[in-house]
């Protein structure tokens, strides 16, 4: 394998699930503050954030929330997730199946990523409490490295020998920030765009794919 320990993002890498928490996002900012935001834009400023992160960010440009607030998207994400269910990118379980050590380490709070993952049916399966990494058990959100980090050190690896699979881009620079090799899977559609693209490339990231057979390929490679 390329490296001891492949370290996943959740929502946009393994579950096709972060365009679901930003376009709740988008209309209730839209909604609540007269903004007329696109997709693009609520992207640009929160995409692949924590909600605390996202606050702060929103907070620094003069969009003041509220708990409330936060507690409402919350609520919006829980309710899809419990009513329609996530959509598993094809593939995923198959590199699972094959690599000897992963993770995932997410933007999201530990109460709501195991909803998230009992939906998909991995809990008990592919992931569990020694395998799964959240937001609230560091002090800074990506793209702080502060998380890969400590998912290496709880998994008993060293930053150089850990490989990162990100779709968002505050995701991308944690991974670089944390010192590992990054790989960009931009599978879902919300990424089919030139701009998103040069982004991507502008941290410096050459490894980008858009479907699992060929990050499994990737990853298996010596």
């Amino acid at each position: 394998m390329r490296k001891k320990l492949v370290i996943f993002d959740f929502d946009g890498v393994v579950a096709d699930s972060e365009k679901i928490w930003l376009k709740n996002r988008q209309d209730i900012l839209n909604k609540r503050y007269n903004l007329g935001w696109d997709f693009e834009t609520v992207n640009k400023y929160i995409g692949g954030m924590s909600d605390k992160s996202k606050r702060e960010v929103l907070d620094s440009i003069g969009i003041e929330t509220d708990d409330e607030f936060w507690s409402y998207t919350t609520s919006l994400d829980i309710k899809h997730i419990e009513e329609k269910g996530l959509d598993v990118f094809e593939g995923v379980t198959d590199i699972f199946d094959s690599i000897n050590k992963y993770c995932v380490a997410t933007g999201g709070v530990f109460e709501k990523t195991l909803k998230k993952i009992e939906a998909i049916k991995m809990w008990g399966t592919y992931f569990n409490k020694d395998n799964l990494f959240t937001v609230d058990m560091v002090e800074k959100g990506k793209p702080a490295p502060d998380l890969f980090l400590f998912a290496a050190e709880k998994m008993g690896e060293k930053p150089e020998d850990c490989v990162v699979i990100e779709d968002s881009i505050v995701g991308m620079q944690a991974g670089l920030n944390a010192g590992m090799e990054v790989v960009a899977f931009l599978g879902s559609e919300i990424y089919s765009n030139d701009k998103y693209l040069k982004k991507v490339k502008d941290l410096g990231i050459k490894n980008i794919f858009y479907d699992m057979k060929d990050v499994k390929e990737f990853l298996l490679k010596e």
